[in-house]
Order: structure tokens, then C-alpha cells, then sequence
């Protein structure tokens, strides 16, 4: 299922796209061969040789529009070909949305997915079930990935299915409380220590909401299935959990959903620290925070690069904690699969584009120098899937190029949170939980135990259907 990150290419170099001229970018002085010229090598372990004439089309390239991200693919293509000189790299932009769900649906159903293709990690069931993407699993190793072993596991483990690989990330994200630094200080709390527990919560938001002026505390969604969204990751972060282990079952409709209902409704209406408009969907919160309206929100941390670049916020107005409770936190991203079907030279080469462009300190998305040249966002807590070495100089080179004041968001980086992924069925899911959302934030009068047990039984009949 699609994740709700809808615009989650506020970070990515790769980023939803409109339809261009551009239909391909980055050609070798060799010609195209869609079939491949051999690699020397059938053996799928062994890395693409540098002399195998073949030809991968990709997409979710960047438009005219993104001027400097399109030139950084550029740049990457001619890079790439440096060594690997025979390999002609065909981007393709889409109009619209790269992952806009019918027209992915219909490129599945009908086998036209490019060789390689972007995806989100809640994608994968959709694309086996149309037997869409490659096992890739004896195509990576240290050898064509050479950082592999510095991939965070859990990152990796949602690109799995029965053991089997079938992706590589681009990007990655996990939620905390996203903080507005100003209102903090107005309402005389501390911006460098964001609320840990929903009673912190609960009071700072009383506080911010004490501005007057039409300030919100603190906001929450109920629709377009992003209410069903946060009161995932809000029971994740205390613990608890909306589908059972074996996948079959609703696991909400207890002590920690109840906890969580009674809390929400509780900050709606007795502390009135929520503001009275709801039905809020994705957009709403950025908005209302980047104006100085709102107090903090769950949230990713592209948020923030997305509300400055496109709402005309500022960095240093913004900060990040873990999320409340902190026992785990809803985890996403987006990945790159490739298409089944395509011949051996094929999958080296794509897997070989990947680990320059996505999967290497240093080059590709993580050239934070070249970034900042660029004017692009380089502080971001994530994308940031590595560990080991390579983490420690990511961060530092992130660090070196930040183009916003990184400490602000030292209170979610020095406070990791475990990463939990979307529940199965994810968006018919959310659908229904928007139901217990939008109840507990409209009507005063709400019964907590009657919305839980309802959705409770929608849930296990949209599991049903798997």
C-alpha cells in the first residue's frame, strides 16, 4: 500500500517530477543496447563489468523545474560512466507525482515499470502480488554494495520478504515531535528539551495555548488517512502496536488505545490546547506551525527543509525530540526495485547507478558539500540509514555543510528511537483509525470504548481480505 508520506521528496535528490522534455539523460559514447552486451561473468555476485555494453532506463528523474538537483543528476550520470563507460543511463520523469498510486497501480499491472523503479517501502506486498520487482538477494554483497554492512538492518529488513531482497534505499525516515522553537520560548518552556511523555506533552501544549491569538498547543490530523497515521506511531511510542504478529488481527482496542484516545480527547476539550479546527490532513500542521500558530506536532524531519523551502519558514524557528513515550517509532522511506524479468546485465548495472547514487558516503545524495553549492537543505537528521564508520562521517560531513542550525535537533539524534514498520494493509488501515481520529477531536461527547471497538472490527475484516 502507498505510505502517506505524500511529498516525502522535500529531502530526496530523486523527487516527484512533472513532465518534461528530458527523456533521457546521461548517454555514453558507446549507444544504447537494451539487451545488454554480457558481462564476462554469469555469476549474479559478481559486480557489473566495466566493459558490458548495456543500457537501464530509471525513473523519478528530476524536471527542469528542480534545476540543481536535475544538474546533480547530471553530474552523477557523467561520474558513473567514469567507470563504468559502456552503461547508458535513460531517466524518465512522469507527470505529476513519481508515486502517484493509480498511475503506479496501472504501470504494475501492465509490466511497464522502467528497469529500475522508485517506490515506498509499504509498496513491496503490491509489487509482488503483481510479480513486479527481481530477487536481487545474489546480486548484493560488499562487492557491489561495497558499504552494505553499514546499512542499518531495519532499514534494510523492509525491502525483505521471505528472506528475499527485492530493494535498496534512497531514503529513510523516523517520527518524533517536531517543535515550534518561538512558541516555546514565549510560552517560557525549554526549546532544547522537547516534551519526552505525553503528561509533558500535554502541559506544554496548555502553555503554548495560553498565548492566545489563535495558537494551538498542539495539532494532530484526522483525515486523509494521516489521523489513522498518527495514532499509529502514537501507540508505537508507547509501546504498543495496531495489528497483531500474525498479521490477522487489530491490536489496538486496548489499555495503551485508550490511553491514547482518552489523552487526545482529554487535550481537545477539557485543556482546549488543540484550537478548534480539525479534520486536519497532511499540510494543515506544516502550515499552521510555519506560521506561528502551533506548538508541535508528530512529525518526520523533512518536514522542516519541506515548510522552509515551499511555505517560507526558517530553519532555526524549528526543533525535534524523540517521540513521546519512546519505546518505538513509526519508520518509513523509499527505495528503488528492479524490474523483474530484465536480463543479468541489466540488474548489475541498475544495483551499480544505486550504490553510486544512493549508497555512498560521499557521492550521489550524500555529497553535502556539493548540496550546500547548490542551495539545497544539508542538516536534516535523515535521510540517514547508515551505521559504523560510515555514519560517523555522514554526520560529520553533514555536519561541516549544514545550511540550519543542527544543534536544535540534537535532542532527537542524541535519543534514538527504534524504527517499527507501517502495519500490513497500511492505508486501509489509516482509513479506518481516521474514523477514531476525527471522533475524538469533533465531538465532546465521543465514546472512546464504541469508536475503538468499531474500528477494531473494520480493521480485522480489511485484514480478513489479505
Amino acid at each position: 500500500m502507498r505510505s502517506v508520506r505524500f511529498r516525502h521528496a522535500a529531502l530526496a535528490t530523486v523527487t516527484a517530477l512533472t513532465l518534461t522534455a528530458l527523456a533521457a539523460c546521461g548517454t555514453s559514447s558507446s549507444g544504447n543496447d537494451d539487451e545488454g552486451g554480457g558481462s564476462g561473468s554469469s555469476d549474479p555476485a559478481a559486480p557489473l563489468d566495466p566493459k558490458t555494453k548495456v543500457t537501464i532506463t530509471i525513473d523519478c528523474m528530476p524536471p527542469a523545474a528542480k534545476a540543481a538537483e536535475l544538474r546533480q543528476w547530471k553530474e552523477d550520470v557523467k561520474k558513473f560512466n567514469e567507470t563504468y563507460p559502456n552503461v547508458t543511463v535513460e531517466g524518465r520523469s512522469t507527470p505529476g507525482q513519481c508515486l502517484e498510486p493509480p498511475r503506479f497501480t496501472a504501470m504494475l499491472k501492465a509490466k511497464s515499470q522502467p528497469d529500475v523503479f522508485y517506490t515506498y517501502f509499504t509498496d513491496l506486498p503490491q509489487v509482488l502480488d503483481n510479480d513486479g520487482a527481481a530477487d536481487i538477494t545474489a546480486y548484493v554483497n560488499d562487492k557491489s554494495v561495497p558499504l552494505l554492512k553499514d546499512i542499518d538492518p531495519d532499514v534494510l529488513a523492509q525491502l525483505k520478504k521471505d528472506g528475499k531482497l527485492y530493494g535498496l534505499p534512497t531514503s529513510n525516515y523516523t517520527m518524533g515531535l517536531l517543535i515550534n522553537r518561538k512558541l516555546f520560548k514565549d510560552a517560557g518552556l525549554d526549546p532544547d528539551a522537547p516534551p519526552r511523555t505525553w503528561e509533558e506533552v500535554r502541559a506544554a501544549a496548555k502553555k503554548i495555548a495560553g498565548l492566545g491569538k489563535g495558537v494551538a498547543g498542539y495539532g494532530e490530523y484526522s483525515a486523509g488517512n494521516t489521523g489513522g497515521w498518527h495514532f499509529t506511531a502514537t501507540m508505537y511510542g508507547l509501546g504498543g502496536d495496531i495489528v497483531d504478529a500474525s498479521g490477522k488481527k487489530a491490536a489496538f482496542n486496548n489499555d495503551i488505545g485508550k490511553e491514547v484516545a482518552a489523552n487526545l480527547h482529554a487535550m481537545r476539550w477539557e485543556d482546549n490546547s488543540m484550537g478548534q479546527t480539525q479534520l486536519l490532513k497532511w499540510g494543515d500542521l506544516q502550515k499552521q506551525i510555519a506560521s506561528d500558530k502551533l506548538g508541535m506536532f508528530l512529525a518526520a524531519p523533512d518536514d522542516i527543509a519541506y515548510m522552509v523551502q515551499q511555505l517560507g519558514a526558517k530553519y532555526e524557528n524549528f526543533g525535534m525530540g524523540p517521540i513521546p513515550g519512546g519505546s518505538n517509532t513509526l519508520a518509513g522511506g523509499n527505495n528503488y526495485m528492479i524490474k523483474k524479468g530484465i536480463s543479468a546485465d541489466k540488474i548489475k548495472a541498475g544495483i551499480a547507478w544505486l550504490n553510486y547514487k544512493n549508497l555512498t558516503v560521499g557521492k550521489g545524495q550524500f555529497d553535502w558539500a556539493r548540496t550546500k553549492t547548490d542551495q539545497l537543505p544539508v542538516g536534516v537528521p535523515q535521510p540517514n540509514f547508515w551505521l559504523n564508520a560510515s555514519k560517523t562521517t555522514d554526520d560529520a560531513a553533514r555536519a561541516a555543510n549544514a545550511t540550519m542550525p543542527v544543534q536544535n535537533f540534537k535532542a532527537f539524534m542524541d535519543n534514538p528511537v527504534k524504527g517499527k514498520a507501517e502495519p500490513p494493509k497500511a492505508q486501509e488501515v489509516y482509513k479506518v483509525l481516521d474514523n477514531v481520529m476525527s471522533g475524538l477531536l469533533t465531538n465532546k461527547n465521543a465514546d472512546v470504548d464504541k469508536l475503538l471497538a468499531t474500528a477494531e472490527s473494520q480493521v480485522n475484516q480489511v485484514l480478513a481480505n489479505q
